[in-house]
């Protein structure tokens, strides 16, 4: 057997542990953020709680270097970093929020009701998977939106893993995964599409003759089913009218949107959640604070660095056990620095991004009044702050603002740019509504095409085409003309 050199050049790039922190804590909203601080607490006795203690330690810079008959493969170790007061970080929280306001902010309301992501977690508790998988579930159920289904391919998730987590994973593999939480309650919950949502509540039924042709339909019809083209259905699977109207009774049983039985709507989430920010208006302006009440302040064990100093004093006779003492020491050290600077950059980052969007919409959050919200995409706020659009994307998702007037999502107050037949420009949520309001009001016999839906906008002074309005009515979940029609 012949052997084979090979040099292969290949470029990876690699996320420094802080930077790993900073990108899954940017994600967490307040409530989860919470529970995160406490688990690292658990498992870090080098992190404590606490403001720092000032004392007149001394300081001095020292490294313990490896001897050769020593067994220890890591790096010198420098002390310096851990040897002076002023070093050992600590994070004040509550610092941060420059115009607090009691009596406001004793007002928040407290989640009391398990979301879908916390049950679909709580199920995950009870599967058998080592912490690789684990990590990998969790990221997938991260990924499910408010109606139950995954927004991001297995493609995407899979680049996501290796980037933020240096987690190489196969498609395959993410496959066999997002399998176990598609067996979650509620059923046709992960799905990636409404054909395979439908087919997993089927397939969880008592299997009687409808709900095996109601599967069939489904799977091998579904394009026929949602156009309504049940002469063709009927021929193909050699059933009658009568049975016909069993299936599609089998059919509309069930739940297009899975995740609706925790988020119905937008005002039974608001009722249920924490809002991540507070925005208050005193006197004509506004004050912006973070809701970091049930967050506690943090600081580096002074038990934890002054045993570390303790180390250097022996430092020429430490043999290979000593050694690898000192080597967790530092590193539970390492890991309550890089989790306390995280944490600051995390506020740092939701403060300057929500701070932007404030001064993007202004006049909302002065009156609380819909017609004064802007056109506003990820973009503008992230030129205002200098962040990636990324970024953005990560502070936005999952998060609420409370105001004098309602708590709202932040997604709530992106929106792209239209104009109207007089130039001005207007926000696409306005003419949603509209949109909305027209269909609404429709001769339910007589359902209005996209078509007839641009001619009446245009008429309103929106000049709006066809496939834009298409693209809207879909992101409003509402079915096409055909489908609206009642008989």
């Amino acid at each position: 057997m012949a052997l084979k050199q090979q040099l292969q050049l290949k470029q990876q790039q690699k996320l420094s542990p802080l930077q790993m922190q900073v990108i899954k804590l940017t994600e967490l909203p307040t409530i989860e953020l919470e529970e995160r601080v406490k688990q690292e607490l658990e498992d870090n006795p080098a992190l404590e709680e606490g403001l720092e203690i000032n004392d007149d330690s001394s300081d001095f810079d020292s490294d313990i270097n490896q001897d050769d008959d020593t067994n220890i493969s890591q790096e010198d170790i420098t002390l310096g970093d851990y040897l002076s007061e002023e070093d050992i970080p600590d994070y004040r929280l509550r610092d941060n929020n420059k115009q607090s306001s009691t009596a406001r902010q004793d007002e928040i309301p407290f989640s009391v009701a398990a979301s879908l992501h916390e049950h679909l977690i709580e199920q995950l508790g009870e599967c058998e998977l080592n912490e690789r998988d684990h990590t990998i579930a969790e990221y997938i159920i991260g990924n499910i939106d408010e109606s139950g289904y995954l927004d991001r391919s297995l493609s995407a998730i899979s680049d996501d893993l290796i980037f933020q987590q240096n987690i190489d994973v196969s498609i395959d593999k993410l496959r066999s995964i997002l399998d176990i939480i598609q067996d979650f309650e509620p059923t046709g919950i992960a799905a990636c599409n409404l054909q395979e949502c439908l087919l997993l509540q089927l397939k969880r039924k008592k299997q009687s003759k409808a709900v095996k042709l109601a599967t069939a339909v489904i799977s091998d019809y579904f394009d026929e089913f949602s156009k309504r083209h049940y002469d063709k259905i009927m021929k193909q699977l050699s059933i009658d009218n009568n049975i016909l109207k069993e299936v599609i009774q089998e059919i509309t049983t069930l739940n297009p949107k899975p995740g609706n039985n925790w988020d119905d709507s937008l005002a039974t989430t608001l009722s249920t959640i924490v809002p991540d920010f507070i925005v208050e208006v005193y006197n004509g302006e506004l004050f912006l604070s973070l809701n970091n009440r049930n967050v506690p302040d943090l600081r580096v064990s002074r038990e934890y660095s002054d045993l570390f100093k303790g180390y250097s004093d022996n430092k020429e006779s430490m043999n290979a056990d000593t050694k690898n003492a000192v080597l967790f020491v530092k590193q539970k050290l390492d890991s309550a620095r890089w989790f306390i600077e995280a944490i600051k950059q995390r506020q740092e980052t939701l403060q300057r991004t929500m701070q932007a969007i404030i001064d993007l919409q202004y006049d909302f959050f002065l009156t609380g009044d819909d017609a004064q919200l802007k056109p506003m995409i990820l973009k503008d706020v992230a030129e205002r702050t200098g962040y990636d659009i990324s970024t953005i994307s990560r502070v936005s998702n999952s998060k609420y603002v409370q105001t004098n007037f309602a708590i709202y999502p932040l997604k709530y107050f992106f929106s792209e740019s239209m104009q109207t037949d007089t130039g001005e420009e207007i926000s696409s949520r306005e003419v949603k509504s509209i949109l909305k309001e027209c269909i609404e009001n429709e001769d339910k016999k007589k359902p209005v095409t996209d078509d007839k839906l641009s001619e009446i906008l245009k008429e309103k002074g929106y000049i709006i085409a066809r496939r834009t309005v298409a693209k809207y009515r879909e992101q409003m979940n509402i079915p096409i003309a055909r489908l609206r029609k009642e008989i």
